[in-house]
């Protein structure tokens, strides 16, 4: 070796040394870590991110916020994340949307498999399946009657397109076999206060949003969308919709956590542990539980399975859109 390779081994060592000591360091403290949420604030996937956020903030050892960052079907935020520096201080926690975005919204500028690094599952929420509160219905089968009566009448509304209670609703539409004008709004939050009102009918959304107002007796509800029925206090006297006659009907909707394609394998591990304990929370678990969302504590918690997870959810859902035929610009 002569001494200019010789010179060269030690500043090599030293940049080694130096990239270790980054992905070690991660997060430098007092730099914050910030979950983008691509919907609005106070809309359920919201909810979860907070209480995320809070649970990450101790073993990450750093502060956590939330940016929400709403629109087209969830992909201005993901797109957000999917350009962002990956450096692990930049994550994004979404639903469902991942598995729906490649085919609901058009000219998407990012790829759902390829352009971020999976970290790992965080829950999985039931959907209700809820009414006006002077709507004229005790039960599912007097609610059936009432669709029958009420053809081309009935108001189905929805957070915006591409949202978790759009697609529950596509599905419900196609269950019972009734065309429904689909409102679409600027989030779950007004969507609830004009279903309250009274301005719109039904609405199938997260027991994240709905839990509270179905205690408050704001709202009447019908059926849960799991195969089994719901053991919350608030839930656990709602039949399933399979229950009630629409076979297979099951909707769950998921969160998972994402970084930029690119981030360091040992942040992602970082970030992965931390989610780990996070979810072993118990202040974490009794808020989620507390709206009907369980945990995940199956192997979806490590990035290989959320990815193949994620891939079949693509699959599940890309034909129930493109029948549909609706789309997000």
């Amino acid at each position: 070796m002569n001494n200019f390779a010789k010179s060269l081994v030690p500043l090599a060592v030293l940049a080694t040394v130096a990239l270790g000591a980054q992905a070690a360091d991660f997060p430098i403290k007092d730099k914050v870590v910030t979950i983008v949420v691509p919907f609005v604030a106070g809309g359920p996937t919201d909810r979860v991110a907070r209480d995320l956020a809070e649970a990450l903030r101790k073993p990450l050892g750093t502060t956590v916020v939330v940016d929400n960052a709403a629109g087209a079907g969830g992909s201005i935020g993901a797109n957000k994340v999917a350009k962002a520096n990956a450096d692990g201080y930049t994550l994004l926690l979404h639903h469902v949307g991942m598995a729906t975005m490649p085919t609901l919204v058009r000219n998407i500028p990012f790829k759902v498999e390829s352009d971020f690094e999976y970290l790992g599952m965080v829950n999985d929420v039931p959907m209700t399946l809820i009414a006006k509160p002077m709507l004229p219905a005790a039960n599912f089968k007097e609610l059936t009657g009432w669709i029958a009566q009420n053809k081309g009448k009935i108001n189905l509304g929805n957070a915006g397109i591409g949202s978790a209670s759009h697609l529950c609703g596509l599905l419900f539409q196609t269950a019972v076999k009734t065309d429904m004008t689909a409102v679409p709004y600027k989030g779950t939050a007004p969507a609830m206060t004009d279903l309250i009102g009274g301005q719109i009918d039904l609405m199938c959304d997260q027991t994240t949003n709905t839990t509270s107002q179905i205690e408050a007796k704001k709202v009447k509800a019908f059926a849960v969308t799991t195969p089994k029925r719901l053991t919350t206090a608030a839930l656990k006297d709602l039949p399933t919709l399979q229950e009630v006659g629409l076979k297979d009907f099951e909707v769950t909707i998921w969160h998972g956590l994402y970084a930029p394609k690119g981030t360091p394998a040992d942040v992602q591990k970082r970030l992965n542990d931390a989610l780990k304990v996070a979810l072993k929370d118990p202040d974490f678990i009794k808020k989620q539980e507390g709206l009907g969302a369980v945990v995940v504590t199956d192997k979806r918690i490590e990035a290989a399975e959320h990815k193949k997870f994620v891939a079949a959810e693509i699959a599940k859902w890309s034909p129930i859109i493109k029948a549909a035929g609706v789309y997000a610009d």
